[in-house]
């Protein structure tokens, strides 16, 4: 159900939800127009001290506030901290996540994407080449067979890969 939206005198759909409060458990439902002005000047951190916005910033982020972490909680954290700053962390000596198989690679290279297009690029590209290169579209015929049979193997390898069959 469309409500009416929210701001005194408009008479427009109130399309759009707006928080009421910090909690963000109470929304308005103004207009496009008068969503974009609340929310403009709508601030989560009003009425706050610069410690409370500190605290709420740090639970946020980090689950609970630091001065209300218990003492081994504490520790971990400045150590995770200072090893982060010092770079000596045991993230830094993970292993590199394992590479990509050569024919991924290759099938990528073909389609000219780089090896983190998604799934959707992938296929548009395909198709756009497979239109350009295919023998019976293509105005140069002398490599067009071949150029496209090279871009077909290079989507079924990414189909496979990407786990689409």
């Amino acid at each position: 159900m469309i409500k009416k939206c929210d701001f005194p005198g408009c008479t427009k759909a109130g399309t759009c939800r707006a928080p009421k409060t910090r909690d963000l458990k109470e929304y308005w439902c103004f207009c496009k127009e008068h969503a974009a002005e609340y929310n403009k000047n709508w601030n989560y951190y009003a009425n706050m001290s610069a410690d409370e916005i500190e605290e709420d910033w740090e639970k946020q982020t980090f689950g609970s506030p630091i001065g209300k972490r218990s003492s081994q909680d504490s520790a971990d954290y400045i150590k995770f901290l200072n090893d982060f700053i010092s770079g000596r962390s045991t993230f830094d000596k993970m292993p590199p996540k394992k590479s990509l198989p050569s024919s991924i690679i290759a099938a990528f290279k073909t389609l000219e994407l780089p090896i983190t297009a998604s799934w959707r690029e992938i296929g548009a590209k395909y198709r756009a080449l497979a239109k350009k290169h295919h023998p019976d579209t293509a105005k140069n015929s002398d490599s067009t067979g071949t150029e496209f049979a090279k871009i077909s193997a290079a989507y079924q390898t990414l189909k496979k890969h990407f786990g689409k069959q």
